[in-house]
């Protein structure tokens, strides 16, 4: 029986957890018996790899999973095989300064900590959310020292969509900025998009990218649905990213990715 596709892949928050965070029961079971059947899992999240682990983990076995919104790839067995190159401490600075022009919460990212600017709801929400440890450094443009892969900015939905707009500009060729979240900025390498790495984990795992299906929600989902074969929006999705992907599916608090691949699998699965 031939599959209709070789691999999935699907963001994190808001399309395959639930609204507290957790992986429901009939959505592992689906995943777990595709991947019985051959079929690629592959997680693709802005979290951090320290952030996506225990996830992972509970989706075992996964050939790779993507983080930090597509610049690094991550094996199975958690060695690292692809990181797009770190945009330099310099333009981690001027990023900083850009939050701090605007006045808003700014953190940044190392292992299992987050570095963040100053303590607030913000501050805590997140610490309980990524389940990684946060250490207030103050000012963050003084902090920064090192190249960076992440930085992520938070504040109300209307801010954040006029700092996107002018941030693309301001940043442009430099990083690559995006939202996975209305209330999430997020400034990655140039070369950091979940398109771009699931066209590098098309190519290590041997899978034409026509043979891939990917679900989202954000903004920053966009480009992986565009590479894939197939791309699928949940419902509780970004509205203005409806009529720029394939399908739609339910959302994910009713198990959406897991009941699409059900029907397009229903044979394998039978």
């Amino acid at each position: 029986m031939s599959l209709p596709f070789l691999a999935v892949a699907f963001d994190l928050d808001d399309t395959l957890l639930q609204d507290d965070l957790t992986i429901s029961d009939y959505t592992l079971s689906v995943l777990r018996a595709l991947s019985a059947a051959g079929v690629a899992v592959i997680p693709a999240s802005g979290r951090a790899r320290m952030s996506m682990l225990p996830f992972v983990r509970q989706l075992s076995p996964v050939p790779l999973y993507i983080a930090c919104n597509g610049g690094e790839i991550w094996s199975g067995s958690d060695e690292l095989i692809h990181a797009a190159p770190p945009f330099s401490a310099e333009t981690g600075k001027a990023v900083a300064a850009f939050g701090k022009r605007h006045h808003v919460y700014a953190q940044t990212y190392d292992g299992s900590y987050f570095y963040y600017n100053e303590e607030s709801d913000w501050s805590r929400k997140y610490a309980a959310a990524s389940m990684l440890r946060g250490v207030c450094v103050g000012d963050l443009e003084a902090y920064i020292q090192e190249p960076r892969n992440k930085m992520l900015m938070m504040a109300e939905p209307e801010k954040i969509e006029a700092m996107r707009r002018e941030a693309e500009v301001l940043f442009a060729g430099r990083v690559s900025v995006t939202c996975s979240k209305p209330w999430f900025l997020e400034f990655n390498p140039a070369e950091a998009t979940k398109g771009c790495a699931l066209q590098k984990a098309s190519d290590l795992l041997h899978i034409p990218l026509e043979k891939m299906i990917a679900f989202g929600d954000g903004l920053n989902d966009l480009s992986m649905m565009r590479a894939a074969g197939r791309g699928v929006l949940m419902e509780n999705g970004r509205p203005v990213l409806r009529d720029q992907v394939d399908d739609i599916c339910l959302s994910n608090q009713q198990d959406g990715v897991a009941r699409y691949l059900a029907d397009v699998f229903r044979e394998v699965l039978a």
